[in-house]
């Protein structure tokens, strides 16, 4: 008795198990598991930044106060509620995120088939030369069909990283409006203290320019009578030329500020928002905490949008190295056909076609490899690009610290300054008064006095300024900073390395 001898494998047999080892291969991804670089600066801010002060904050809370309860002026909150509603270059970040978005939309839209409905029909007329029977034909042809598009079947995952691409460039965008956000409201403020302290400055000009007018005058009619020289009546005038200069000056150059402000508004704003005001004693800003250099990592939107680039790099990769390998798309259609349109739907009419397709890519040129390269190097600029965002956003934090205080430490300086400039001009003007020095004395202590004035408004000025400046480098608060709130489709998909 033989042996029954072996069954012949049919070619389904041998295509199962290929098919097998294909769907398995699909299991190992394509997109590059890249973990975040590590910080590229220091654990810790510069000694020169009040090391101490921030250690010991770190770790007890270091969220921002919303702008509206950092920024407690009344005036500076109505112009920076303006700006977010008005100016142009907010409202273009707006609709860029929804330019993002569509096009997300649009990549995300090829995850999932097409499916159309359609009809056609028509009458055609076959000449009898043309036709085996020799005799003239006319024959008609009508179709209505459910259809199904061509539909990649998604089985490396180069769709999903199109759309993941995609998914990110749109969170950047989103991230980068809130960064848009917050540098209008820092702007804003920056532009409404220059205001102020031109203000100031003008105020003191002014001043100045009356006191010198009245001692002019004083001088003018004891010149006249013969009491006070010639020279010592230049030498006021030229006092006096000189805080006229100054007030002009400052007048213009407030006038210039006033307008940079209205362009930041991007709106009319009611006059009195801008009307000259004199700096008040209560405009403080509340204290903030800048907890460690990682924790700008959670609140910079510019960092954030960096990573989120940086993840659609990756994601192209994944879909640059998909293209090597084969694409499955299917296309087909179901409905009814007939060659007369009123035997469109009688029984027996049914019509279907079914049109798998499948491409391997087996010469391009290099095209592919190419494209994989370049999906690769510009990975590696989008970590170099994220990288030396995290730098400049330390750079920036620290410079804020470090002005904010030295600025203090000049602030008090000046004021000290002012007093002793004070003393002096007093007692230059006693000394002239008595005879034992010349106006020349006086006219040397008044213009250091108005400089100390100036230097002291301009210093202050500097001090809120690093307060504004400290806010932005730090991120701002929480509801400009946090991220979109979009949740990506996370369905699993096979993906394959080549």
């Amino acid at each position: 008795m033989t042996d029954d001898p072996l069954p012949h494998p049919t070619a389904s047999g041998r295509l199962m198990p290929a098919l097998l080892a294909l769907l398995l291969a699909g299991c190992t991804p394509l997109v590059p598991d890249t973990p975040r670089p590590p910080l590229p600066v220091s654990n810790t801010w510069p000694a020169d930044t009040g090391q101490a002060a921030i250690t010991a904050a770190a770790g007890q809370g270091t969220a921002l106060p919303a702008w509206q309860d950092y920024f407690t002026d009344p005036t500076l909150r109505q112009l920076i509620d303006i700006a977010l509603d008005s100016n142009r270059d907010l409202r273009i970040a707006v609709l860029r995120i929804e330019e993002a978005r569509a096009a997300y939309g649009i990549q995300r839209a090829d995850l999932y088939p097409g499916v159309s409905v359609g009809g056609q029909g028509g009458r055609a007329r076959t000449p009898g030369d043309l036709n085996p029977s020799g005799q003239s034909v006319v024959g008609g042809n009508y179709e209505a069909y459910v259809g199904l598009n061509s539909w990649e079947i998604d089985l490396w995952g180069r769709v999903r990283s199109l759309s993941d691409a995609a998914l990110a460039e749109y969170l950047a965008t989103e991230t980068t409006q809130r960064a848009v956000q917050l540098s209008l409201i820092t702007e804003i403020a920056h532009a409404w203290l220059g205001l102020r302290d031109l203000d100031e400055r003008a105020a003191l000009a002014h001043e100045t320019a009356t006191s010198r007018e009245q001692s002019y005058r004083i001088f003018k009619r004891r010149n006249d009578v013969g009491a006070a020289s010639a020279l010592d009546l230049t030498q006021v005038e030229t006092l006096l030329i000189q805080a006229r200069a100054l007030s002009a000056e400052l007048e213009q150059a407030r006038a210039a500020q006033a307008h940079a402000l209205t362009l930041l508004l991007g709106a009319p704003a009611d006059p009195a928002l801008t009307a000259p005001v004199r700096w008040d004693d209560a405009l403080v800003f509340p204290p903030i905490r800048a907890g460690l250099p990682a924790d700008l990592l959670l609140r910079r939107p510019d960092i954030m949008a960096a990573e989120q680039r940086l993840s659609a790099a990756q994601a192209n990769i994944g879909a640059a190295r998909a293209a090597f390998l084969p694409r499955i798309s299917l296309t087909g259609n179901w409905g009814t056909a007939s060659a007369e349109l009123d035997g469109l739907f009688d029984a027996g009419s049914r019509a279907w076609s079914f049109l798998p397709t499948i491409s391997l890519p087996i010469f391009d040129g290099g095209r592919l490899r190419a494209n994989l390269d370049l999906a690769e190097v510009r990975s590696d600029i989008a970590v170099a690009q994220y990288e030396k965002t995290i730098q400049t956003a330390f750079r920036e934090v620290a410079d804020a610290l470090s002005a904010h205080q030295w600025l203090a430490e000049r602030l008090a300086i000046q004021r000290e300054a002012l007093e002793v400039q004070t003393r002096r001009a007093h007692l230059a003007q006693l000394r002239y008064d008595r005879g034992a020095a010349s106006y020349l004395e006086v006219l040397d202590a008044q213009r250091d006095l108005l400089t100390a004035q100036q230097q002291l408004a301009q210093v202050r000025s500097s001090l809120l300024d690093s307060h504004v400046t400290l806010y932005a480098a730090l991120g701002g608060d929480a509801a400009t900073a946090q991220p979109a709130s979009v949740t990506p489709d996370t369905t699993p998909t096979s993906t394959v390395t080549p």
